[in-house]
């Protein structure tokens, strides 16, 4: 077994990837809210992106696997109720991963105009609020005409 430390849990669970959008961590994501050390056992707390997110059974299975293979095999982790996820958790690293993974971050709630993670035009138009995922819509760029999913806001 590994000496765990808060700080060397979270060290790890940064390999954690959300496996939507697999360039991009679950710390990164706002996902990972805490870590706490009892003993042997390790508890990973974590919030989903919006209620019945299925993508949480995954994480949940990665979040153990990753550790497990660290050496800690005592691992829980909790869905918390709270606090409730929105996108201003991702962090400006996540935002600049999913740009460049060609997923538009979400704006704040003030702007108005989309633009296209491929080549920065705001001459978009959504073609459909429902994405290749419930927390997506589905955007074209007028300029370059390509479509690319655009991560919803959530305040």
């Amino acid at each position: 077994m590994s000496t765990a430390t808060e700080a060397k849990i979270f060290e790890i669970l940064e390999a954690v990837k959300d496996p939507e959008i697999p360039v991009i961590s679950i710390r990164e994501l706002g996902i990972l809210q805490q870590v706490t050390i009892d003993g042997d056992q390790i508890s990973v707390g974590i919030i989903p992106t919006y209620s019945g997110c299925p993508a949480m059974f995954a994480i949940t299975e990665d979040i153990k696997n990753t550790l497990k293979s660290q050496g800690f095999v005592d691992v829980n982790v909790t869905l918390l109720n709270e606090p409730v996820w929105n996108t201003d958790m991702i962090t400006d690293s996540g935002k600049a991963a999913m740009k460049a993974f060609g997923i538009a971050p979400p704006q704040s709630l003030s702007e108005q105009q989309v633009s296209c993670p491929l080549c920065g035009s705001t001459d978009t138009t959504c073609i459909s609020q429902f994405g290749s995922t419930a927390c997506k819509a589905l955007y074209r760029c007028q300029s370059c005409l390509e479509p690319f999913d655009y991560f919803k806001c959530h305040a």
